[in-house]
């Protein structure tokens, strides 16, 4: 089990790769339990301050294994899904940034929207898939496409199921670049780098809650959580290094989580 999810880090950014090269890393339930072990492990890990997610070979993940896929159309389905929903990666309070290297298809595509940040090859082909496949929009999908690019082409590409660029997927904002395939891990880990160096890990966790919590609530809601967070960031270290790090003009150096 621990092959089907690579892990390196070096200075503070972990990388985990997909590693079912030869299946496009099609997802299983073992692959998709090693990977949220590793998400688990890097949250408690203090040498961890961003992680960065991508496939070997051709592919970041092209969606769920057919052959998982056929043995629950004939009833014959025995895996173990893990009990954590694919939604786990928004909770973890490290920032995770995708490296979209290849196909990025269905449940595929579901996990490069549950990062933070999506990185992409320009010729990195994308779809839904779900419609062509009988589906439906699965994984929370309908909820996410339309708050990150719009309800029209969150109808476009799930209606369609078309497949599309990664060119085309920073254009409609679910990347936030889109770049040459031999320069993607190369810059996303160098993004991430740029986050592990110089942004507080303690104030990273807490917009990541509140930029993922805040989407149900109101703008009252989102203010009166936001002054409280103010205030208890007030007391932290983050808080004084941060201050001082500023006026003696050189980089910060913040604790761990």
């Amino acid at each position: 089990m621990a092959e089907l999810v690579l892990s390196s880090l070096d200075r503070g950014v972990l990388t985990l790769t997909f590693n079912r090269p030869d299946r496009l890393n099609a997802w299983t339930d073992a692959l998709g339990r090693r990977y949220f072990d590793l998400l688990a492990e890097a949250e408690k890990d203090p040498r961890v301050r961003a992680v960065v997610v991508t496939g070997a070979g051709r592919g970041f993940c092209a969606g769920a294994d057919f052959e998982a896929l056929a043995s629950i159309q004939q009833g014959t389905y025995e895996g173990e899904p893990d009990p954590r929903p694919n939604t786990f990666p928004v909770t973890i309070a490290k920032p995770v940034i995708a490296a979209v290297n290849g196909a990025c298809a269905g449940l595929g595509l579901v996990h490069a929207l549950m990062c933070d940040l999506v990185f992409t090859a320009e010729d990195a082909k994308w779809t839904t898939a779900f419609a062509r496949r009988g589906l439906v929009a699965e994984y929370g999908l309908g909820w996410v496409l339309p708050r990150i690019m719009g309800q029209q082409r969150a109808m476009d590409v799930l209606l369609s199921g078309r497949t599309f660029t990664g060119r085309e997927a920073c254009e409609m904002g679910l990347a936030l670049r889109a770049v040459p395939g031999d320069r993607l891990l190369e810059e996303a880990r160098a993004y991430a780098g740029e986050l592990a160096a110089l942004s507080s890990p303690a104030s990273m966790a807490v917009i990541k809650r509140q930029v993922w919590g805040d989407w149900v609530a109101t703008l009252d809601e989102s203010y009166q959580r936001a002054t409280e967070e103010m205030l208890a960031s007030f007391g932290r270290p983050d808080f004084a290094e941060g201050v001082a790090s500023f006026v003696e003009r050189r980089d910060p150096d913040f604790p761990s989580l």
